[in-house]
This record gives C-alpha cells, sequence and structure tokens, in this order.
C-alpha cells in the first residue's frame, strides 16, 4: 500500500479531477475512477491508503460499494456525497465509513478530514505492532486494543475503526464523563466545530449497534450539555 495513493469514486468527472489536482497539490497520488462497480474493483487491489467515495454511483451505489469493501478490508473511507441528511450519515456509518463529508465542504475541510483518518489508520496500524495494550472491561464489555475486539455479553460488535477508539476512550475515563470536545481531540484528531455534530451521529450509530437506547441507556448515557459517560453495561447505572 502506497501511503499517499488515494482513489475517488465520483461519477461526477469534472468534480472529481478538480478534486484530485487539489489533493495533489499537497503531495497525494490521486487515481480516480467513475462507476461503483469500477471502483469497487479498483479498491480491492489494496494499494490505496484511503478511499473518497460517492454515493450516488451508476451500476453499483456507493453503499453497496462500501459493504462489499468492509468484507474483506478496513481501509479508510471518507463518503463524500450530496446526500446531506442524518439518516444518510447514520447509514454510511453503520455500514463502515470512516467520516462523511457532504458535497456542501470546502476543500480545506476535506483535506482536514482526510489527513485525520489517515492518521488514525497509521495509529491503529503502528498499536498492532507495538507491546499490546491491555484490555479493558466494564460491566459485560470487553475491549482488546491489541487485536481490535469488542465484546458485549460474550457478543462480537462489528465496529468501524472510529466507533472502536469512540468506545474504548469511553471505557478508559470509565466512570467519568468525556466531553464532545474531548472526544474529537482523542478520536477524531480535530478541534470541535461550531455546530459540529459529528460526534453525537457516531454516538447513536454506536449505540444501535450495541443495542442501546438513548431515551433508556444502558451502556452510553447523554450527560445534557457535557458529553457522554459510559454505564456498567447490563445495570443501567454507573457503579
Amino acid at each position: 500500500m502506497d501511503s499517499s495513493r488515494l482513489l475517488i469514486i465520483d461519477d461526477d468527472v469534472k468534480f472529481a479531477r478538480l478534486l484530485g489536482g487539489y489533493l495533489e497539490r499537497f503531495g497525494y497520488t490521486v487515481d480516480a475512477v467513475h462507476d461503483g462497480r469500477q471502483g469497487l474493483e479498483s479498491a480491492r487491489k489494496g494499494i490505496y491508503a484511503a478511499i473518497i467515495l460517492d454515493v450516488l454511483l451508476p451500476k453499483m451505489n456507493g453503499w453497496d460499494v462500501l459493504r462489499e469493501l468492509r468484507k474483506q478490508s478496513q481501509i479508510p473511507v471518507l463518503m463524500l456525497t450530496a446526500l446531506g441528511d442524518e439518516p444518510d450519515r447514520i447509514s454510511g456509518l453503520e455500514i463502515g465509513a470512516d467520516d462523511y463529508v457532504p458535497k456542501t465542504f470546502s476543500m480545506r475541510e476535506l483535506l482536514a478530514r482526510l489527513r485525520a483518518v489517515l492518521r488514525r489508520s497509521a495509529v491503529s496500524s503502528r498499536a498492532q505492532a507495538e507491546v499490546p495494550e491491555s484490555p479493558v472491561a466494564v460491566g459485560g464489555l470487553n475491549i482488546d486494543p491489541a487485536t481490535r475486539i469488542a465484546t458485549l455479553a460474550g457478543r462480537a460488535l462489528q465496529l468501524t475503526a472510529f466507533e472502536f477508539d469512540l468506545l474504548l476512550a469511553l471505557a478508559r475515563a470509565y466512570p467519568r464523563v468525556k466531553s464532545r470536545e474531548q472526544l474529537l481531540l482523542e478520536v477524531a484528531e480535530r478541534d470541535l466545530e461550531a455546530f459540529d455534530r459529528s460526534i453525537d451521529v457516531r454516538v447513536g450509530a454506536l449505540r444501535r449497534k450495541l443495542g442501546d437506547d438513548a431515551r433508556t441507556p444502558k451502556v452510553i448515557e447523554t450527560v445534557r450539555g457535557v458529553g457522554y459517560r459510559l454505564l456498567a453495561p447490563g445495570t443501567g447505572v454507573v457503579e
């Protein structure tokens, strides 16, 4: 894998060329394909550091491309789409996107988010090669940073890299509250932007995978105006 090689999968040829030209100014090598089936074939080659993936694609939509890709690869994927509604963002994150940027983005914002997902991927790869970190257990939740495996009541959780790191950050802090700002800096490695709801969306997607409900939380509690706190799963209370 080339750490500076990117793949753009977008049916808008002019836009892909414009975005590719911008990223190349920052040292990236960029390839572009313009339909979902060809994009999946290119992504499976394993030569890219990250993929920028549109949702509305001919032949195979971006969600299906991501779903198939996640069966064999954890390569960072940044979803890029004109669909900016929260249900669409949640769908992409639940399938396994590392970040989700509406097409109203600025080029600088996309570059910052791309760099963040690449840093997280690099840190994760280094961590797996270094001295294993001790597992973290809270109630029925067990998280092993070395193997990147999380289980709840013995059931393996299918989490994205971001969701795993988010859950691990909350477990390490247990039973303390983690603010949104702390979580963004620790997990996403970027400052809290004005009206940034990305952590809230991620927590919502994580809750669904944990079988949790924000109205009657048993795993992750919202502390109004502050952030989030992990509960002892299965008890519904902080120990």
